[in-house]
């Protein structure tokens, strides 16, 4: 499996210990992940000010790993989402088509045909399995109890995901972490958003949705939360302190990438995982499993 490797704008800037974790995780299975130096920003972040300009961006990086010959597998949600959402959208409006191609002639490019656009967590669930992913799992990760957060773009708009798992009812993620032998905890606020979108606008009202299923998180027992998105993080990790003493409260929940937590079980340590570079300590969490 050979894919071009999206990191957007956020992971470079504020999640090292994501793209460490995945692409420690991604050599264990075989995956090669290809550098393109020229991917630019998504496109997502201006979307809803200027989607003329965001439809450019997201065609740019699709026509480089089609130049390449190659998929773009992507760690963040948001940026798989409109990487995905344009390729689907050009791929049935060819005036649309002729009139990004109009403008990407500026720089050299021609938009043809879409490379497919996958999460690496999809590519993880679909394309590598169960059965492969458990051949590498060398530590039992049973005394752990982590529940998933997945957020609003992982899975939507569904259909530029092929529907590839459910949206109302999801288990990707879940069936995923129970492959190292942790407990799946369930949770009511399961599906809510992480309060991230709303966090330029008004941070009181992100973080007190945040709060709610931090809250909801303690109160179903869970040691970790285990996330496919920067952005994600930077609520439930970056922003925890914040909310606890906002709040008067205390949570210390680690907040885990998936790449850290099938790491750990595949035997790689702390530092080779980034889990150093996470604002919640996780040193209590990983000496339950012996590290």
């Amino acid at each position: 499996m050979k894919y071009a490797l999206f990191l957007g704008c956020t992971i470079p800037a504020r999640a090292r210990n994501y793209e460490l974790s995945a692409r420690k995780v991604a050599e264990k299975l075989g995956i090669e992940l290809v550098d393109i130096e020229r991917f630019m920003c998504c496109g997502f972040p201006i979307k809803a000010g200027d989607i003329d300009s965001s439809e450019l961006l997201a065609a740019y990086n699709l026509c480089l790993a089609q130049e390449r010959g190659l998929d773009i597998c992507a760690l963040c949600s948001s940026c798989t989402s409109a990487l995905a959402e344009v390729a689907h959208h050009l791929s049935l409006d060819e005036r649309r088509r002729e009139q990004i191609n109009e403008r990407l002639s500026a720089v050299g490019l021609e938009y043809k045909s879409s490379p497919r656009v996958r999460h690496f967590a999809r590519v993880l669930f679909e394309e590598v399995g169960d059965e492969k992913i458990k051949v590498h799992l060398q530590k039992d990760l049973s005394d752990l109890k982590i529940a998933s957060h997945y957020g609003c773009h992982y899975l939507k708009p569904s259909e530029v995901h092929d529907h590839f798992d459910d949206v109302e009812d999801p288990n990707s993620l879940d069936a995923l972490v129970a492959l190292t032998g942790a407990e799946i905890v369930d949770y009511p606020l399961k599906k809510k958003c992480c309060g991230g979108p709303v966090l330029p606008v008004d941070e009181n009202v992100a973080l007190s949705v945040t709060k709610e299923k931090l809250e909801s998180l303690r109160d179903a027992g869970a040691d970790a939360l285990c996330l496919v998105c920067p952005f994600c993080s930077v609520m439930y990790d970056g922003n925890q302190k914040s909310i606890e003493s906002e709040y008067d409260t205390s949570f210390k929940l680690p907040a885990l990438y998936l790449t850290q937590i099938l790491g750990l079980a595949m035997g790689f340590g702390r530092k080779e995982l980034g889990l150093n570079m996470n604002v919640v300590k996780t040193k209590k969490l990983t000496a339950k499993i012996g590290l």
